[in-house]
């Protein structure tokens, strides 16, 4: 199989999740063997950072490379699109230090992506394709990853919110052709009770309504309402809680938590540097654990690879 690369460069400008600032974000074709790369070009020193796990520098409420200065935040979303249009080459450049949240989800990056198409390289694919089972547990997050051999990449991911209105969901991807239409709708979510400290910590920003679903554990009492109201700009009366979920839609799919991790987990395991073939049965996935994974991943890879005598891809 051939590398691909995007038709045609393309723009999208959007708030950022954390920051609140408005962002540009071009992603331009690259060629072969060049993989998905991130730049600032707001920086006088312009510094091109690899989209790989050990590249990962933060990992709260995001997926962070780099650091300092020069560093990107929030790039998961857009990982899990070009993940999920197969995507092997391509530079990210962006006017400021975080890929802008949309709507929350990978939808919008699909859109684009769908509009300018791929274009197949003159270069095979590197990937690698898992012939053993593997076991990873990240005991930080009482996170579980397993790895079975598989001619495809497919998941299984299931979440555990126990003694809340979301407790224990499950979501699967088969195959990557189920991901557009499945998968990237998925919104990004959070708990009320978690708004206000994240936004002690200098974070969600750029959180409203439009892009995540805010989950309520307790019926809103009236001075909650009131905090909302400072939070979200809104008057009391545009609140309302349906199935546990505070806002003014409704989810897209039942498990769409789930879904979302799963999304979330697509574009995380991409840093691992190349596409995977087997099949990851994922309990508890977050951020954190899912860099941790990917960190594992390379690490084991780069073993087997090196130790192969050309049974695996170069």
């Amino acid at each position: 199989m051939r590398q691909k690369t995007i038709g045609k460069e393309f723009r999208m400008t959007g708030m950022g999740l954390h920051t609140g600032r408005t962002v540009t974000v071009t992603v331009r074709p690259a060629p072969p063997d060049f993989g998905i790369a991130f730049r600032r070009t707001d920086r006088f020193s312009i510094v091109t950072l690899k989209a790989l796990a050990k590249e990962v520098s933060e990992t709260k409420r995001g997926t962070t490379l780099g650091s300092g200065r020069h560093s990107v935040a929030t790039v998961e979303h857009l990982m899990s699109a070009l993940h999920g249009c197969e995507v092997d080459n391509a530079l990210v450049e962006l006017d400021g230090g975080e890929v802008p949240i949309l709507d929350g989800s990978a939808r919008p990056w699909m859109m684009q992506l769908a509009r300018v198409g791929t274009l197949e390289q003159n270069a095979e694919r590197r990937e690698f394709v898992f012939d053993e089972k593997l076991r990873f547990e990240y005991k930080h997050t009482g996170s579980v990853y397993e790895v079975e051999p598989d001619d495809r990449f497919s998941v299984d991911c299931v979440i555990d919110f126990p003694g809340s209105v979301i407790g224990r969901q499950c979501a699967r991807l088969d195959d990557m052709s189920e991901y557009e239409k499945e998968i990237a709708p998925c919104r990004t979510f959070v708990f009320l009770h978690e708004i206000e400290p994240l936004l002690h910590l200098n974070l969600i920003k750029g959180g409203s309504l439009d892009n995540a679903l805010v989950f309520v554990n307790k019926e809103l009492g009236s001075r909650q309402l009131r905090r909302l109201e400072r939070t979200f700009h809104k008057d009391a009366s545009q609140f309302r809680v349906h199935d546990g979920v505070l806002n003014t839609t409704d989810p897209y799919f039942p498990n769409e938590p789930s879904r979302h991790k799963l999304l979330d987990f697509i574009g995380d395991v991409r840093l691992v540097g190349m596409p995977l073939k087997g099949h990851f049965s994922i309990y508890k996935p977050g951020h954190r654990a899912n860099v941790a994974f990917g960190i594992y991943l390379m690490d084991y890879i780069k073993t087997r690879i090196e130790n192969s005598c050309g049974g695996f891809p170069q």
